[in-house]
């Protein structure tokens, strides 16, 4: 991975877990009315953010990934979602880049339902494309061979698929998976 594309997975990864500041009071609003207090009720929970009707490249990752992207002057386009010769035509993989400059530098992140039958023959197509598959607590990883990654994590990944139940992720490092937001 590049000092430059390391800085950003940086930023896009610091935007999406910064809290947004409070707005300063003006002179006029602090005398409308005081805001309600919060709800010392241990049961009571906040309200469950509703998710976006339609998978586009922005619903799918975090808010603060999309602004951190939008921010640096990057854009997404969408791409074919093809994972081990299966093709995830009601999914979708984007690639955010700045589209202004000729470079191959950006970020991939994917999201698609999957059926059992096309996760079982996507997972052993990448099988057989020599990915390797880890286990994990939130579903089957499949990992690229390092060797011939063009930028790994902190961690060694390139890029990673994470199947669950129902559905396959996929960014261009198995840190970028969290990023991704859309459950479907």
């Amino acid at each position: 991975m590049t000092a430059t594309a390391g800085v950003l997975l940086l930023v896009i990864v610091l935007a999406a877990c910064a809290a947004p500041s409070e707005p300063e009071p003006s002179p006029s609003s602090a005398a409308v009315a005081p805001s309600p207090t919060p709800s010392t009720d241990p049961v009571a929970s906040p309200e469950p953010e509703e998710t976006p009707a339609v998978l586009t490249c922005e619903s799918m990752i975090s808010a603060g990934t999309v602004s951190a992207l939008t921010g640096a002057g990057w854009t997404a386009q969408p791409k074919e979602f093809v994972v081990g010769g299966v093709d995830f035509s009601e999914g979708l993989l984007c690639f955010w880049a700045d589209y202004t400059v000729a470079s191959d530098h950006g970020q991939l992140y994917g999201w698609a339902p999957v059926s059992g039958t096309d996760a079982a023959t996507a997972q052993a197509g990448l099988l057989a494309e020599g990915w390797k598959r880890e286990d994990g607590p939130d579903g089957v990883y499949f990992t690229e061979d390092a060797r011939y990654a063009m930028g790994t994590d902190e961690d060694g990944y390139g890029m990673t698929y994470l199947f669950g139940d129902g559905w396959v992720r996929f960014a261009d490092t198995r840190q970028g998976l969290i990023l991704i937001e859309w459950t479907g």
